[in-house]
């Protein structure tokens, strides 16, 4: 029986606040664009990454649900699991999580702090051989610190989504056995590349030889430039694919495809009702009480799952994981009358994908409730402003804490040249939290926005 996992060397006892001023200190760093840190302090922590297995998910939308939904099936099946996303809505505990809870503030603190000393200790024998220190970012630290936690936990598996891209992603100098890629859509243009197929291919990166295989979300699909780009990356890697898709859809190139799972879904009652055919078997009548875009990150993580274990689910555990599966910040009522409703939607992808969930519930859009509405700059923010300006008959254009956070007033301008009312500028989303405690509203732009209103009016978030 292996030993339970140790850091190898001595760390501080860090408290929560410790480690959150550890992590604000690298934000100056920014996107370092290396493996090589990552991978060189995994080494030096003996390689807590190495204890358990990898799930890594990659995708412009859909990554979070998808992960979410791959780590609760496979804790419904009986693995300890872990799960790594991000950003968070509230605190910076929700980024890892252990059997469906974030893990504890002293949990988190001893991770950073492990991480922390692993990046010195790495940065001091560069400098000793007269090499350039690394540059340690924020998410560098977090990646490097879930792993430490997971392994602690001794935990059978962990799902890592991708933070942004693939290629120098933190979570790629782990080793997955399985990858999976959502979809693609333009997100980061200035980083990843301003075409599909370019994006695309830093996404496909995460794709690497030896894996057991890559799962393809139906967004991979909806475009042949991606498509080819995807497949062709596979192909190079020796990767086999496994193809998830609307069962109504044709399928192509199948040659070049290990298999398949096909989806088709329906409402009832308000509820949703999907069933998946996956690699493995036929799974009918899932039931979730989610918004209709989650058919394709349900049948998603099904296929991830079912490929992962090599062998068919529980239907009735699979049944349970999905229908109780949470989504926070994802078509998430923070209080039911007066509605207030946040979507963490903060590309024109994901937006497009919000309304037409909204339309279901609201078809009229001169009877729903105020848009409020923050945006980052580095957005493409005229695509989300002209898919949200004609939906609603309103409009509050606030900013949030972030720092990326495009000027309230800025926003404002840009909703009012698209023909929307602009009821008010708000600078700060607690001014704007206060002014609707007792009126409805509908709130999406960016995460941030979410996790903000979140904070405010869903307390009790735990750091210690």
């Amino acid at each position: 029986m292996d030993l339970p996992y140790t850091v190898p060397f001595e760390t501080p006892a860090w408290t929560f606040d410790d480690a959150l001023a550890a992590l604000r200190a690298t934000r100056r760093l920014g996107i370092c664009p290396m493996l090589e840190t990552v991978v060189d302090m995994l080494d030096e922590l003996d390689r807590p990454d190495a204890r358990f297995r990898i799930v890594q998910i990659a995708g412009t939308n859909g990554k979070t649900s998808t992960s979410r939904y791959t780590a609760a099936i496979l804790s419904g099946e009986g693995l300890e699991t872990a799960l790594y996303t991000s950003p968070e809505l509230v605190s910076y505990t929700e980024r890892m999580e252990v059997g469906g809870r974030p893990v504890s503030g002293r949990a988190f603190a001893r991770g950073v702090a492990a991480a922390v000393a692993a990046g010195e200790r790495v940065n001091a024998r560069r400098v000793a051989a007269g090499e350039r220190p690394y540059d340690v970012t924020e998410f560098d630290l977090l990646t490097v610190a879930a792993c430490v936690v997971f392994a602690e936990e001794g935990v059978d598996a962990a799902v890592l989504e991708v933070g942004m891209g693939g290629r120098w992603d933190a979570t790629t100098a782990t080793r997955p056995e399985l990858t999976c890629v959502t979809g693609i859509g333009l997100d980061h243009t200035a980083i990843l590349g301003d075409t599909h197929a370019a994006i695309a291919a830093e996404k496909a990166a995460v794709v690497k030889r030896g894996q057991r295989a890559c799962v393809l979300g139906p967004g991979a699909f909806e475009r042949a430039d991606v498509r080819r780009v995807l497949l062709d990356r596979c192909d190079e890697q020796d990767v086999p694919v496994v193809a998830v898709l609307p069962s109504t859809r044709g399928l192509f190139g199948t040659e070049r495809l290990a298999a398949t799972a096909t989806y088709c879904w329906e409402r009832d009652d308000g509820s949703l009702v999907l069933s998946v055919d996956g690699p493995e078997e036929l799974h009918p009548a899932l039931r979730a009480h989610k918004p209709s875009y989650q058919a394709r990150n349900i049948a998603t993580a099904v296929a991830v799952a079912e490929t992962f274990l090599g062998r068919p689910l529980d239907l009735d555990a699979l049944r349970r994981s999905v229908a109780a599966c949470p989504t926070p910040g994802r078509y998430d009522v923070l209080c039911a009358e007066p509605l207030h409703l946040i979507d963490a939607s903060h590309n024109p992808q994901s937006v497009g994908v919000f309304l037409s969930s909204l339309r279901e519930q609201m078809p009229d859009p001169a009877a729903r409730p105020t848009l409020v509405c923050a945006v980052l700059a580095d957005k493409d923010v005229d695509g989300i402003v002209g898919l949200l300006a004609p939906e609603f008959p309103q409009v509050v254009a606030t900013q949030t804490t972030s720092p990326r956070a495009l000027l309230a007033e800025d926003l404002a301008e840009r909703f009012r040249a698209a023909g929307a009312t602009v009821a008010a500028v708000c600078p700060t989303v607690a001014e704007v939290s206060a002014a609707f405690s007792d009126a409805p509203y509908v709130a999406c732009g960016s995460i941030t926005l979410a996790g903000e209103l979140a904070a405010i009016e869903r307390p009790g978030v735990q750091n210690g």
